[in-house]
């Protein structure tokens, strides 16, 4: 645990693939580093679509960033002197990190969480839905849609040109060639499948 002090914050940064999210993380980053605040920037190893130690933007930016599978692992990296703690591909980490990011924040640190926050299912992703409702400030982007050019809330998953079933695995990890940014019109899903497993969500 770390040394309490005044209370942090939590700010959230949440959209489709291709929204900007990551790059809208970088520039809040470079901000900080300019006030010469003290940062401590993490992502998800199963994001190693180039590089496992930056974070990258589509946009061509990156940052360099400490990969973890296990969030407990942060507090080996945070000291009382960190000041912004950022989190790329947020939705991927146990909801472990849920109570983790609380404790940072009671520790006075300055949180930025980034991530999806829809699977390609359309099903909230993980704990980002959790995170938004416990965030001080939440940026949710849009993408453009590849079919039509609207604006693209949702993420679809191809499969050799094909949507994904919505009994696919939830985690794939890959780019352009396996993901679209859709907009709702054009976003393709399974509607019969999507009330039957919020049905059973509420029936836990």
């Amino acid at each position: 645990m770390l040394k309490r002090a005044t209370k942090g914050t939590l700010e959230v940064i949440c959209g489709s693939m291709f929204s900007g999210k990551s790059e809208e993380l970088i520039k809040r980053l470079r901000r900080a580093e300019l006030a010469n605040l003290k940062l401590c920037v993490f992502k998800h190893k199963l994001d190693d679509r180039m590089t496992i130690e930056y974070i990258y933007a589509h946009s061509g930016e990156k940052f360099k960033a400490i990969a973890l599978e296990n969030p407990y692992d942060m507090y080996l990296f945070i000291s009382d002197e960190t000041q912004v703690i950022a989190l790329d591909e947020v939705q991927f980490f146990s909801n472990d990190i849920i109570a983790i990011i609380l404790d940072l924040i009671d520790s006075g640190k300055r949180v930025i969480a980034a991530g999806l926050n829809l699977d390609f299912r359309g099903v909230p992703f993980g704990c980002m839905p959790t995170l938004m409702a416990l965030a001080d400030s939440v940026t949710k982007l849009s993408a453009v849609c590849r079919e039509c050019g609207k604006d693209a809330h949702y993420t679809q998953r191809l499969i050799d040109g094909k949507a994904a079933k919505f009994d696919d695995p939830i985690i794939m990890v890959g780019a352009q060639e396996c993901y679209q940014a859709r907009c709702r019109d054009c976003y393709i899903i399974d509607q019969k499948a999507w009330v039957k497993h919020e049905q059973n969500q509420n029936n836990l």
